[in-house]
């Protein structure tokens, strides 16, 4: 007899783990199951050497088995090593060994989910929390968009050529390290106007993220703030230091800016399309572009590329800015390619891929530029 309710239904008892999607038409309050799809997924999770841990997962079903105890305090030992962690007491060793385990099942999860290319797994934020995670590397003033308004940049006629890279044409410094401090705000807008001055002026010239931390008053440093706001603070201020000017200390600070040393201008600023094709032609023709994004994922972030769950990875709720450098294909999967703010030892080299063309994480809700005329 088939099972009508589905809260009582049970699944078959599998050996395997199961991803079960469910498709519910919610009208006037009433929820009615249209659909229900269950299927065997890989649940691999990449480690730094060889790749996979699958032999971590038999051991994550049976945390009380000696085996358990040794194999996970050897993983652990290797991410202390490979990520130059120290740790205070023996006590928060421990707590941090803890945590360290909860996030190779959260990483697992987040790896059955993903609808893309991406391998998740032990990264170099892998013993903090959740929480923590927000509160240090993201940056909450984003989901609000309360900052400066931009008038909307007039598209690019040119259709999107199939692939394109900024990298390969010089207009992108290396990958920064924001440190532990939210802000990625201003890494996404140096990113960009690097690339502008780049196009307007031939030289390519890394500007300093500390003078927006310290100088821009209406953002809030390592706190969080919002593109539209630096554009604007760069423009009021007469232009951006270098980084050899201005360096980075990843702490507010009183404000130095010097305007006899600010080596690049902007005249304007512009929010772009959230057409994703127009979003490439204006890309292709004018330079990396500044995105906020929904950065669900990304704390166990390893390699290829990523398509969360729209419902995971709501393009309301996005919390970390970055900067567009390029797009293209791999193996007929279609991507942007992302210049993140975590360092070089973070995800492919620095940069993250992200599925292109499905609004993935809201990456088209916040496209942004400086002008320089």
């Amino acid at each position: 007899m088939p099972c009508n309710d589905p809260t009582v239904c049970q699944l078959p008892v599998s050996k395997k783990t199961l991803l079960c999607t469910f498709e519910i038409l919610n009208e006037l309050g009433k929820h009615v199951l249209l659909r229900q799809d269950c299927g065997p997924v890989d649940t691999k999770i990449t480690d730094d050497k060889n790749g996979t841990l699958s032999s971590v997962l038999p051991l994550l079903n049976n945390p009380l088995s000696q085996d358990f105890t040794v194999k996970m305090a050897s993983i652990f030992k290797e991410f202390v090593v490979t990520y130059n962690r120290t740790y205070e007491t023996k006590e928060e060793a421990q707590w941090r060994m803890s945590i360290f385990i909860n996030n190779l099942v959260r990483a697992q999860k987040i790896q059955a989910l993903d609808r893309g290319t991406a391998q998740y797994g032990i990264t170099r934020f892998s013993d903090l929390t959740e929480e923590e995670f927000r509160t240090i590397y993201l940056n909450p003033l984003l989901k609000d968009n309360a900052g400066q308004k931009m008038r909307r940049a007039q598209s690019v006629t040119d259709p999107a050529p199939p692939e394109w890279d900024w990298r390969e044409k010089g207009a992108v410094t290396k990958v920064k390290d924001q440190g532990m401090c939210g802000s990625c705000w201003a890494f996404s807008v140096t990113g960009n106007v690097e690339g502008q001055w780049f196009l307007k002026a031939g030289d390519l010239l890394s500007l300093s993220e500390q003078e927006l931390l310290d100088c821009d008053k209406v953002d809030k440093a390592c706190l969080g703030g919002l593109p539209s706001n630096a554009y604007s603070a760069i423009k009021i201020l007469g232009g951006l230091e270098t980084e050899d000017d201005y360096s980075y200390q990843g702490h507010l600070q009183s404000c130095s800016f010097s305007a006899e040393k600010a080596k690049v201008y902007i005249n304007d600023s512009v929010e772009l399309s959230q057409n994703e094709q127009k979003m490439a032609a204006w890309l292709a023709k004018k330079g990396p572009i500044s995105v906020a994004i929904n950065a669900f994922g990304m704390q166990f972030y390893r390699h290829g590329i990523a398509h969360p769950l729209r419902p995971l990875c709501s393009p309301w709720l996005i919390d970390h800015a970055v900067l567009l450098v390029g797009y293209g294909n791999r193996s007929a999967v279609p991507f942007w390619a992302i210049k993140n703010s975590w360092g070089a030892n973070w995800g492919e080299q620095g940069y993250y891929y992200l599925h292109r063309g499905s609004g993935a994480c809201g990456v088209n809700t916040m496209a942004s530029s400086a002008v320089v005329d």
